[in-house]
């Protein structure tokens, strides 16, 4: 039986590099389920991966994300670009889907062979970017895409994430949500490598677009969430006229750009900015060191996923159990409960390592 599931997902794979759109789709699905053939179809797939700009885009609620992706995928398309959308919507509480969905979002990009778009949900964690939305970009990649799009839920700060996630992350401002430093309260400046003000023909984008601007005057501190996420100065460059500053030799100095994305106004300049940043990324091996700190990260994550499905699987739900009531009533605190916990599940691994051995040993030997 594993060997035809192998050949079925080896044979699926192929079907995935010769850009099957249904064969796709099939492997996407299997990779948002998290069962066996997950890790199975992502092995298969994962030689033909690292090829594809990964584009993250994010902002607050109301800030026109979907728009803003709708007019910049056309304007991939029109450079000859092909390209997947991955858009992260909330989970229906009734279904556990996507509540939005790939054609209400979209409507007008569907048909295009050079576009495949996939909603996912976010499954109620924290910060917009789903839990398989990792593996979904390296299927889009293996199928030869060109540029990977991500579009998030735009959950505020927990959206620093998407930086381990994509190369280059595009942050929408929009006037008029309450605040000109909303971007700074809610945590995802720090991550940008593009700034957008979207409607800007609204009465407030000026002021907006100098709040930003005054903001990474004064060099703004940035995490070092990803390889490239790290502090970086502020340093002057020289302005094209269209609000994309060019590279100095030091950094990559932050553009701050003006949209009308219902009009599709300012964005052959976003796409313009995006395209620099690649080619930043690329000089000095900047792009291989950021995927190192991904992939670290990646392992990380599913290293301790591992462990402490082993632990679990080691102690029992009822010891869990009573360790909680033990914590909640007191004579444990949660360092200590912990503590004991892996002491225990040791001792339980170590007992279950004898009975093995015992067991070998207890064989007869075999007689000719």
């Amino acid at each position: 039986m594993q060997g035809d599931r192998l050949v079925e997902v080896a044979s699926l794979a192929q079907r995935v590099l010769e850009g099957e759109r249904r064969a796709l789709a099939r492997a996407i699905s299997l990779v948002e389920d998290g069962r066996a053939r997950d890790a199975e179809i992502l092995a298969a797939l994962y030689p033909h991966t690292g090829n594809a700009h990964r584009v993250g885009v994010t902002g607050p609620p109301g800030c026109g994300k979907s728009t803003l992706v709708n007019a910049l995928a056309r304007t991939m398309r029109q450079r000859g670009l092909k390209l997947g959308i991955v858009a992260v919507d909330p989970t229906s509480p009734f279904t556990g889907g996507a509540i939005l969905g790939d054609r209400i979002r979209m409507g007008d990009l569907v048909g295009d062979p050079g576009i495949f778009i996939r909603s996912m949900a976010t499954r109620g964690s924290l910060g917009g970017l789903a839990r398989a939305t990792s593996g979904v970009i390296e299927v889009l990649d293996a199928a030869g895409f060109d540029v990977v799009i991500v579009e998030t839920v735009g959950a505020g700060q927990s959206e620093v994430g998407i930086a381990q996630t994509v190369h280059t992350t595009i942050v929408i401002e929009v006037p008029g949500l309450g605040d000109d430093i909303q971007a700074i309260k809610a945590g995802i400046l720090e991550v940008a490598d593009v700034l957008v003000v979207n409607k800007a023909d609204q009465p407030q984008a000026e002021n907006t677009f100098r709040a930003l601007r005054a903001m990474l005057d004064v060099g703004a501190p940035h995490s070092g969430a990803a390889g490239h996420h790290a502090p970086r100065a502020m340093l002057a460059g020289e302005d094209d006229g269209k609000g994309v500053e060019k590279l100095s030799d030091k950094g990559w100095k932050i553009p701050i750009l003006k949209t009308i994305a219902s009009e599709g106004q300012g964005v052959e300049a976003l796409l313009d900015a995006v395209q620099a940043h690649r080619a930043y990324l690329v000089e000095g091996g900047r792009l291989a060191a950021l995927a190192r700190a991904r992939v670290a990260s990646e392992l990380e994550t599913l290293l301790r996923e591992a462990l402490l499905a082993e632990l679990a699987d080691s102690l029992g739900p009822q010891e869990i159990e009573r360790t909680i009531d033990e914590v909640l009533a007191r004579r444990l605190d949660p360092h200590s409960a912990v503590d004991g916990l892996v002491r225990l599940a040791r001792r339980s691994r170590r007992g279950k390592g004898r009975r093995s051995r015992a067991g070998v040993q207890a064989q007869p030997a075999e007689t000719d």
